[in-house]
């Protein structure tokens, strides 16, 4: 089959009618015309879209080993680094279509799943079946490009050092039954985004010290298995304009809830099964971190440059460039992003084979980049509130410019070299990206991206091989 359009992910979701709730209710009928996922989904479509440009054809896409034909680049394991560079180019041509906002877009899961399995034989030393059935269902998902949601993280109900669950009141998901067709899966885990809208469900071990047994699981189910349902915050797609709207509108992904209530999870889908050991072992000694990582980091590159270019046009409309303040503010933005397009192009240079294989990026590049963004991103969108100042308030709507009032809004909010319509389009955008419900989840989201910023700070520290530097100060102080 290969690579799919929009058209067809579209009505391959709507089929599914997955167990979706909004505010209340359950979401009946096709899910791409419901207000809090029209816009996504419309979005996501147009990625898969961009896998037949024939201009871009040879970045998106790739020749399968299995059947011939076309398959999305994401799914590519790389053996060199012009796999790495290739992937690079993908990856940031769909953050493109999306400013970066698109923080699960179907590049961030496929390049997940791609990672395990070039790492399948970890999988072995739990069952060599659960091997075997990872790579098979990766090239499955190769060859029909499906689309993931996932989820890592247990519910913050109690999250004291030691708390531990009392049996009578299952609260984060965990294995309560196996028999001949599967395990079974009951509780809760968090954070799908996009959930309900893709095609699968990955779900692999929390990060830290798992519980108990009961707890080391990996698995892949279908969106729509009996079971499971996904309960979703309040959508920040308020209304469908894009000039009112113009990030929420159209890249809103949605987070939720996901509810297992008795899943029964096949055999044929079970990659890791009550084996702690393998569940460590599944980050550590795969090109997990590594390999996501570089996805991450691309996009962030995108999403950064993106920023860059919003805030000087915000400093162009109102003619600010001059002042050495508003000078000092954009010179920030562009330090961090060569700082970040260094890191990445580093972890590319330094690239090397894993013991599987794999041609994995140097590691601690990537590491440095996701400990730094998280503190960047924040410092972004206080530059544009700074520059955008009242700017950021006086923004009438769509709906305004329509009305008898547009030639006084055309009149008294033109910029420098722009009319009212224009400037308010502009500073609206500042506003999603700063402001809004949009986002300031935004922010959120890359402050916690790829976990606890504390903890990634202690992963480096922990990791980062110091040896060599130490060594030459105490040479150095042995000298007379």
């Amino acid at each position: 089959m290969g690579i799919i359009s929009g058209k067809e992910y579209i009505d391959r979701i709507n089929k599914l009618q997955s167990d979706v709730w909004v505010e209340g209710e359950r979401v009946s009928g096709n899910i791409s015309e419901h207000p809090a996922f029209k816009g996504i989904m419309k979005s996501q479509a147009k990625l898969y879209d961009l896998q037949f440009d024939k201009k871009k054809q040879g970045i998106m896409t790739y020749t399968s080993p299995i059947s011939g034909e076309k398959v999305g680049t994401s799914y590519l394991i790389p053996k060199t680094k012009e796999d790495l560079e290739r992937r690079r180019h993908m990856i940031q041509e769909w953050a493109k279509s999306n400013l970066g906002m698109m923080g699960r877009s179907p590049d961030y899961m496929n390049t997940a799943l791609m990672a395990v399995s070039a790492g399948a034989d970890v999988f072995s030393s739990n069952k060599p079946e659960f091997a075997r059935n990872l790579v098979r269902f990766y090239e499955e998902a190769r060859e029909n490009d499906y689309s993931f949601t996932h989820t890592f993280i247990n519910p913050q109900t109690n999250r004291a050092l030691f708390h531990f669950e009392e049996d009578d009141q299952i609260i984060a998901a965990k294995v309560v039954d196996q028999n001949a067709d599967g395990i079974v899966i009951h509780g809760a885990r968090l954070l799908a985004t996009q959930g309900g809208i893709t095609d699968e469900l990955i779900v692999f071990p929390s990060g830290g010290n798992l519980q108990g047994k009961e707890f080391a699981f990996a698995f892949s189910i279908p969106s729509n298995t009996k079971g499971l349902s996904f309960l979703c915050r309040e959508s920040f797609a308020y209304r469908d304009s894009t000039f009112d709207h113009p990030l929420g509108a159209r890249f809103e992904e949605m987070d939720t809830v996901l509810v297992f209530d008795h899943v029964l999870v096949p055999w044929e889908r079970v990659f890791l099964h009550e084996n702690m050991e393998c569940a460590n072992k599944m980050y550590s000694e795969t090109s997990f971190f590594p390999l996501v990582l570089h996805q991450v980091i691309s996009r962030q590159v995108v999403k950064t440059e993106s920023l860059l270019g919003v805030a000087q046009l915000l400093v162009d409309t109102i003619n600010i460039g001059e002042y050495q303040h508003v000078q000092g503010k954009i010179s920030e933005i562009i330090v961090a992003l060569e700082t970040l397009k260094a890191l990445l192009y580093s972890s590319e240079h330094h690239a090397s084979f894993d013991k599987w294989g794999t041609m994995a990026p140097e590691l601690n590049p990537l590491y440095s980049a996701i400990n730094l963004f998280p503190r960047l991103y924040p410092r972004f969108t206080e530059i544009l509130q700074l520059l955008g100042a009242s700017g950021l308030v006086s923004i009438p709507t769509e709906k305004d410019f329509a009305s008898a009032k547009r030639e006084d809004l055309e009149r008294y909010l033109q910029g420098t070299n722009t009319n009212g319509h224009e400037r308010v389009k502009l500073f609206r955008l500042a506003w999603d990206i700063c402001l809004s419900a949009f986002g300031s989840r935004q922010t959120l989201y890359e402050r916690f991206f790829f976990g606890d910023p504390i903890r990634l700070a202690s992963n480096l520290y922990r990791s980062y091989d110091r040896t060599d530097f130490t060594s030459r100060i105490q040479e150095f102080l042995k000298e007379r």
